[in-house]
């Protein structure tokens, strides 16, 4: 499953190859390796499904012709001892299978002249070795279909155990069994690891190469170059990029190289680009998301500072006198789309919004009273929360200043303490309910992340993780 998921982003490889990715994933040698243990793992279920069709026939010996059926052959063991799954620069996996061996039982019957014997056999199967290659190309739906080229099987040493009748009668054909088993079981082994690899393809269909993330947007993992096969990992590199739901309207601004630094701990990395925190912020603004409506309900009551026309005629005298007794409401906006940087160890957030004070008359109509122009800098911390990639954030400074004013001039400075109050109380915490729902990394089925760390580096975030499937 895991060597399936990382094999389908293969697969979503577009005709061109011209934009950076904004997400990079690599595939390391011990992730191969866990991969390998699935796939191996998969095909000796297949194997052990093997029903060999019953056999009938004649086979002349010294005593003259004699007749012989074999009926209700069953696998009933099967062993892979060593298994490896070897990359192929520049190509793909190639999985490679040897000194396998297997048990198999079933009945057999003779009939020689007016002779009639029957009794029941085990046949022992060593030497085993097959090998395949991987091959991942879209479907005619688009998504990925997985299948089996080049695969060779050869069945080895065969004995065959009877039990039952006459030995000098059945030893007679023994050889001829073991021929016709050996022969039949070639034919059966490359089927039955082709339907192995494509049995994967329902799963496959898991892939969230679009991803839903709320009903503002979803975010796109399609591959954006072909993958780069070493000995030792995949390197592969996705879109990564948000868009508002249903329209795919491209940002201002374009993703950045970068790279991925040489680690090797655990199966995963994903490097997630500032491009694609970028492009969800852009997505959010353009949809109108990133705009709060507050009141004075949402100031918590320990508070003693209220959103109403009292607390800031305190401030600006002349609100109190022209508009005594009124309740407040502030409307916060972005003028233009969050800034993210990330640095090493450090993830920042600044924006430019617009801060909108209205009074609310007795019949709930608004009159403007003046507009702010604030610009605030946060600290991101950022996390993994079961396959999403959460945040929250932390208020660093401010800085305001007046943009246009109903009620006059006054001192901007003033109101510093409100509307710290308000960011701290209000805004802040909604935005961090929001960020903590995260978004979806890219996955495959019930994938599990595990052993999860994560780094800002400068340019990108890194995840290293190990991986599980529960199913």
């Amino acid at each position: 499953m895991f060597l399936c998921w990382c094999l389908s982003l293969v697969a979503l490889i577009p005709l061109t190859t011209s934009i950076n990715p904004g997400v990079k994933i690599k595939l390391t040698a011990k992730g191969i390796e866990y991969g390998r243990q699935l796939a191996v793992a998969s095909i000796l279920q297949k194997l052990k499904t093997i029903k060999l069709d019953d056999m009938s026939g004649k086979v002349r010996v010294s005593i003259g012709k004699v007749k012989y059926s074999l009926k209700n052959m069953k696998m009933v063991d099967v062993g892979l001892p060593r298994a490896a799954l070897d990359l192929v620069p520049g190509t793909g996996p190639k999985l490679s299978i040897v000194n396998a061996n297997f048990r198999l039982q079933g009945n057999w019957r003779v009939k020689y002249r007016f002779i009639k014997d029957s009794g029941s056999f085990k046949l022992n199967g060593d030497d085993i070795s097959f090998s395949t290659s991987l091959s991942i190309k879209s479907d005619p739906t688009g998504r990925p279909a997985v299948r089996s080229i080049d695969c060779g099987a050869n069945v080895g040493k065969m004995s065959v155990r009877f039990r039952g009748g006459a030995s000098w009668l059945y030893n007679l054909f023994k050889k001829k069994i073991s021929r016709a088993i050996q022969k039949e079981m070639q034919k059966k082994i490359c089927p039955l690891v082709a339907n192995a690899v494509s049995d994967l393809n329902n799963n496959l269909k898991t892939l969230n190469v679009l991803a839903k993330v709320d009903k503002y947007a979803e975010i796109e993992y399609s591959m954006v170059a072909s993958p780069a096969v070493s000995k030792t990992s995949i390197d592969l590199g996705l879109k990564g990029e948000f868009y508002n739901i249903g329209k795919h309207q491209e940002p201002p601004f374009s993703p950045a190289v970068f790279s991925l630094p040489p680690q090797i701990n655990n199966m995963l990395y994903i490097g997630i680009s500032s491009f694609t925190m970028k492009s969800a912020a852009f997505v959010y603004n353009t949809a109108g998301a990133l705009s709060l409506s507050i009141t004075d309900n949402m100031i918590p009551k320990i508070s003693p500072i209220r959103l109403n026309t009292r607390t800031f005629g305190v401030f600006i005298p002349q609100i109190a006198q022209r508009f005594p007794g009124l309740m407040m409401k502030l409307v916060v906006k972005m003028a233009k789309a969050p800034v993210i940087t990330f640095e090493p160890n450090n993830a920042t957030v600044q924006s430019l919004s617009s801060v909108t004070a209205y009074a609310i008359q007795p019949n709930a109509t608004l009159t403007p009273l003046f507009v702010l122009n604030l610009v605030s800098s946060v600290s991101a911390r950022v996390f993994v929360s079961g396959t999403r990639l959460a945040g929250a954030v932390t208020l660093n400074k401010m800085d305001l200043t007046l943009g246009t004013s109903n009620v006059g001039d006054f001192r901007v400075s003033t109101l510093n303490n409100i509307i710290q109050t308000v960011l701290n109380f209000v805004v802040i915490p909604t935005m961090n309910v929001q960020l903590a729902k995260g978004y979806p990394l890219p996955t495959l089925g019930k994938m599990k992340l595990v052993n999860t760390q994560l780094l800002v580096l400068k340019g990108h975030l890194m995840i290293g993780t190990d991986v599980q499937f529960t199913g």
